[in-house]
C-alpha cells in the first residue's frame, strides 16, 4: 500500500441526510495499538459519534471500535473518548462555527490513509424534516429516471 491509498473503515451516510455539510476537514485520531489492530479488521462504527470541542481540543464521542479478539488486558473500553489532532487554527475554526446556533461537527468517515487512521468530520447544520422529504423525492425521482432510462435501452 502505497502512502496516497485511501482504505474506508467506516462511513456515516446519515449524517450526510441529517446535515446539511458545509465544510470537511480530515483530522488524525489518538489510539491504542490494539484499536488500530481492531480497525484494519474494519470494526469500527460512527452512527451515534460526534465531536465536541473542550479546553481547545477536539474530542469524538461516541466511536464504537469493538475490542481486538487478541487484546485480552491491552484492550480499551469501545466507547471511549477519543482525541482528535487537528491544528490550533483548525480548532478555533470550528469552535468559531459551533458557537453560532445550529452548528455540529459530526464525523463522516474513518479510513487508513496509507498506515494512518484518518477521521473525516463536517461542520453541518441541522436539516428540518422538510428539507429531508426534499431529499427523499429527489432520490426517488433519479431512481425512477434511472428505471425509465433502463426499459428504453433494453428495448
Amino acid at each position: 500500500m502505497g502512502k496516497d491509498s485511501v482504505k474506508l473503515i467506516a462511513n456515516n451516510k446519515k449524517a450526510r441526510f441529517d446535515y446539511f455539510i458545509e465544510d470537511t476537514y480530515e483530522a488524525g485520531i489518538a489510539l491504542a495499538g490494539t484499536e488500530v489492530k481492531s480497525l484494519r479488521m474494519g470494526k469500527c462504527s460512527i452512527k451515534e459519534s460526534f465531536v465536541r470541542i473542550d479546553n481547545g481540543e477536539a474530542l469524538i464521542y461516541g466511536m464504537n471500535i469493538s475490542p481486538y479478539e487478541k487484546g485480552n488486558i491491552f484492550n480499551k473500553d469501545p466507547l471511549r473518548i477519543r482525541k482528535l489532532l487537528l491544528h490550533k487554527q483548525e480548532i478555533n475554526k470550528l469552535c468559531g462555527k459551533i458557537a453560532q446556533q445550529g452548528y455540529t461537527v459530526v464525523p463522516l468517515q474513518v479510513y487508513f490513509k496509507g498506515s494512518l487512521v484518518k477521521v473525516e468530520i463536517g461542520l453541518g447544520r441541522g436539516k428540518k424534516l422538510y428539507d429531508k422529504r426534499q431529499d427523499i423525492a429527489k432520490k426517488d425521482q433519479r431512481r425512477e429516471a434511472e428505471k425509465q432510462f433502463k426499459v428504453k435501452n433494453l428495448y
